[in-house]
């Protein structure tokens, strides 16, 4: 089994995007990415939006190869789109999908939103997207569905995969963000060998206070019963957030196995949404810059040089 992370915000942007190899199938899951339309009272720097612009090439890339494609739920960064900003993974931009079998989160407890992306995701692919919540077809198997954040806050819920190909077992569990013991007790249930998941928003603290605590808890348990346990996305829109993740390997007694998504692929974490405001300091932004950008007549290329 070979494991791939596309994207992440350790990898400059938002996305939890994965592709996981086995002898007979290749697996992309979360096929999307975004760009945080305001942080800090700022648009996103040109810096970030070659970041997505680079995770949204190689998602297209990996499913230009795939024989499988699973969506765990239908906000922005983590599928295909129809054009709704000029940062994320449009719908027609997709390689040909013909032979691809999809998997997807089921059309109950989603919001009015995701419904309509669900729907607008169907009708340009031509065949009505699956319920894939509790099936099982060889390698790959999926949940039934579990809170996106904390239980009984309104936020939805999301699809968990697991693949297992001889004695490596993978889940992907998207949003999960650890604010749930429930969905934990799944994964775990499940003997993982590698978790790639969302952690908790730390830099929401203030209004997810468990983000500091139950997730710390039910991230201590993960990480003592897995090798690998891949933590990003919601977690590192911040710096404090890197420095929890780093607490939690000391705590667990296994700090080269608790990991962002940037460091399991070999690279050092680049967190441009924490770097928003620095960004704009250290490398200016010309007014009307995104409004160009948005048309097609200005490029990021003149700040990746600096």
């Amino acid at each position: 089994m070979q494991i791939e992370v596309l994207g992440s915000e350790s990898f400059g942007a938002r996305s939890l995007a994965c592709v996981v190899r086995t002898e007979n199938r290749v697996i992309v899951i979360d096929p999307g990415v975004a760009l945080a339309r305001l942080r800090f009272s700022l648009f996103p720097h040109p810096l970030e939006v070659a970041a997505a612009a680079r995770i949204r090439d190689k998602v297209l890339s990996a499913l230009a190869g795939a024989t499988d494609v699973v969506i765990s739920h239908y906000h922005g960064d983590h599928m295909p789109m129809r054009a709704e900003d000029p940062y994320q993974l449009p719908v027609e931009a997709l390689p040909p999908l013909e032979g691809i079998r999809f998997w997807c989160k089921g059309p109950e407890n989603i919001s009015r939103l995701s419904a309509r992306r669900r729907k607008e995701l169907s009708a340009f692919l031509g065949f009505s997207l699956p319920n894939s919540e509790g099936e099982n077809c060889g390698c790959i198997s999926f949940s039934r569905p579990v809170p996106h954040g904390a239980r009984g806050k309104g936020f939805g819920e999301v699809l968990m995969t697991r693949i297992r190909e001889g004695d490596e077992v993978f889940v992907h569990c998207s949003d999960i963000q650890l604010l749930d013991r429930e969905a934990v007790l799944t994964v775990l249930a499940w003997e993982p060998t590698t978790v790639l998941a969302s952690g908790p928003p730390v830099y929401l603290s203030h209004r997810v206070p468990e983000a500091k605590t139950e997730a710390f808890e039910n991230g201590l348990l993960l990480a003592r019963n897995v090798d690998t346990l891949i933590l990003d996305h919601h977690l590192l829109r911040s710096f404090s957030g890197y420095r929890w993740l780093k607490e939690l390997g000391e705590a667990a007694g296994n700090k080269s196995g608790v990991l962002c998504a940037a460091e399991f692929m070999g690279e050092k974490p680049n967190l441009l949404e924490a770097r928003r405001k620095a960004l704009y300091r250290e490398l200016p932004v010309p007014a009307g810059w995104h409004e160009a950008y948005a048309r097609g007549e200005a490029g990021f290329e003149e700040y990746l040089e600096r």
